[in-house]
């Protein structure tokens, strides 16, 4: 009931200020009676004590419905939000009623368990009861058989006390009767056993009685304590039923509250959805208008510039026209209407044409045409220009220029002839070069594919030109592989493999090219004993055309050499060079 009372009471603080009618008749009785509230009507119209907004029977304005969207907006917000903590809380309450309905089945299971141990214990507690209505009746029957053996004990020593008195009286006058006297002591005898046996017969129904009192008693407390238990679990068993219920009219009613915030929130979205179309259609309309009034603003603009432009071109046409009269008048001497009537447009333009002699004569007459007139009339004024100022000098500086223009000339033959000489020359060391060079080239490529066959035995090497169209600013490219690899890049060699590679370049380039003696620097320095085999092979093929100066730290390269000379220190810090000649060691 708490829970429910929580929620009803924030659904009624959600909507405690608003009112949802059919129709504005009776949101204005409502209203009468408490002006604070809010009514909405069915067709959308909100309703308050100060204002009316919203509906399809009265226009707002854009911003009357722009307040009204934010207004709703704000409130599906705070609705979202709250159908988002309701949806929360019924998800809670839901895993709080399964997780009761859990605990209510394990009491319910252990409640059965009770109620079994309750029905074996009333049973077990049955049978001790018999058992010890069984023991308290033998103890009955065994008091009896004493008391009977009491009073049988108490007559026999009566008689035995009246037999030895008898005989005591008569003990002078006859022989005793001893039979007698044997009988009662047997008799004595056996009502002593009997009474022993009596006894301990009482003594253990006592001690079984006691045992089966106890049992009784400790199954008594069991079954009290299971009861307890019992009832206990029924009055938890009765709250988690209970809790159940509330927590099931918790989540029906915040499922309710929540569908009707579902139902609210999808009519507000309407709602917004329609008021956001009426804005929509009025921003266009806005739009519309204030474009119209931008175009006829621009429109009233232009007219009005264009009025006062022609105002500005009218009085600046006046002004030219004063100027000219007063030009016409100043200049040529006559006023304009003489000026008018003896060269005006209605009179024929004489022509002029230049001749043989350099006179300049008039010819036809043609009708007057303003733009050729002023076409004549510019390029009468250039030609003016250009003329300038008359240069007595003129005709010295003429020779004078002419004479430099015929030297220029002459020095430029002479610039020509020597530049086609020139790059006939490099034409001609450029066939020279890279015939030179492709001859190198093609002798080295070819000893480098067999140097590099030799020292890598299966492998592949050959020489690429970078830039085959142009030999003269072409590279050359070096592509290895050695035997069992496919190597793209020479930098993903070995050391040693690196060291064989430059070698088979070295080689070829030597064999293209030989030399009277070449200089080697540890070039077998990283090789191993089979490599360098095969390199030793081919500095024996190059030493018989050509001497070779090697620098090395192999004792396989130094048994080849004719000579060795090596450089060591004495023991007074003295460097000493040390030389010695094998193939005459040998010979000798």
């Amino acid at each position: 009931h708490v829970r429910s009372n929580q929620i009803s009471e924030l659904l009624a603080s959600l909507l405690s200020t608003t009112v949802v009618v059919e129709s504005a008749r009776d949101a204005e009785s409502i209203l009468r009676t408490n002006s604070s509230l809010t009514v909405v009507t069915r067709d959308g119209d909100v309703i308050t004590a100060k204002r009316a907004r919203g509906g399809s029977a009265s226009s707002s304005s854009l911003i009357e419905i722009n307040a009204l969207v934010q207004e709703l907006t704000k409130k599906l917000e705070t609705i979202s939000h709250n159908c988002d903590r309701l949806k929360f809380e019924i998800v809670t309450a839901q895993s709080e009623v399964d997780s009761k309905q859990g605990a209510f089945d394990i009491a319910l299971s252990k409640l059965n368990e009770s109620d079994a141990r309750i029905a074996a214990l009333t049973e077990q507690l049955a049978v001790s009861g018999q058992n010890m209505k069984s023991a308290s009746a033998e103890v009955e029957r065994l008091n009896l058989a004493i008391a009977e053996a009491t009073s049988a004990k108490g007559r026999d020593e009566n008689e035995l006390s009246i037999a030895s008195a008898q005989l005591q009286q008569h003990g002078d006058i006859a022989e005793p009767d001893h039979s007698a006297a044997e009988n009662l002591r047997n008799q004595v005898s056996l009502a002593r056993t009997a009474e022993v046996e009596a006894r301990l017969a009482v003594r253990t129904s006592e001690e079984r009685v006691d045992s089966i009192a106890a049992r009784a008693k400790a199954l008594e407390d069991a079954a009290n304590t299971e009861r307890e238990a019992s009832e206990r679990a029924v009055s938890r068993r009765g709250a988690r039923a209970r809790g159940a219920l509330i927590s099931s009219a918790i989540a029906e009613a915040a499922y309710e509250a929540l569908i009707h915030i579902e139902r609210s929130i999808a009519k507000a979205a309407t709602e917004r959805a329609r008021l956001e179309a009426s804005r929509s259609d009025r921003e266009g309309e806005t739009l519309t208008v204030r474009s119209r009034g931008r175009e006829l603003a621009t429109v009233l603009e232009q007219l009005t510039s264009s009025v006062h432009k022609d105002e500005i071109a009218r009085a600046e046409q006046r002004m030219r026209i004063e100027a000219l009269e007063v030009k016409c008048v100043e200049e040529l001497g006559v006023d304009t209407a003489t000026l008018v009537n003896e060269y005006g447009p209605h009179n024929d333009v004489p022509t002029f044409m230049e001749t043989e002699d350099g006179e300049i004569v008039a010819t036809e007459l043609i009708p007057y045409r303003r733009d050729q007139q002023e076409k004549r009339l510019a390029a009468t004024e250039r030609s003016l220009t250009l003329l300038g100022k008359i240069n007595p000098l003129a005709l010295e500086e003429y020779n004078a220029l002419e004479e430099r223009l015929k030297f220029l000339a002459e020095q430029l033959e002479d610039l020509k002839r020597t530049k086609k000489d020139l790059l006939d020359i490099i034409k001609e060391v450029d066939d020279r070069v890279q015939q030179i060079f492709m001859e190198a080239y093609t002798e080295t490529a070819k000893h480098f594919e067999d140097i590099f066959a030799r020292l890598f035995p299966g492998g592949d090497g050959r020489l690429i030109l970078t830039n085959p169209d142009d030999p003269l600013n072409t590279g050359v490219d070096v592509e290895a592989r050695p035997p069992g690899k496919r190597i793209k890049r020479l930098s993903l060699l070995s050391g040693g493999e690196k060291s064989l590679t430059a070698v088979a370049m070295l080689v070829a380039i030597f064999k293209a090219r030989p030399s009277p003696f070449y200089v080697l620097d540890e070039v077998e320095a990283a090789l191993d004993d089979v490599n360098l085999g095969r390199l030793l092979v081919i500095f024996e093929e190059l030493r018989e055309s050509s001497q070779l100066i090697i620098i090395t730290h192999q004792k396989r390269t130094m048994e080849i050499a004719d000579a060795l000379y090596g450089v060591t220190m004495r023991g007074d810090g003295v460097t000493e060079v040390i030389s010695q000649r094998l193939r005459d060691s040998e010979s000798a």
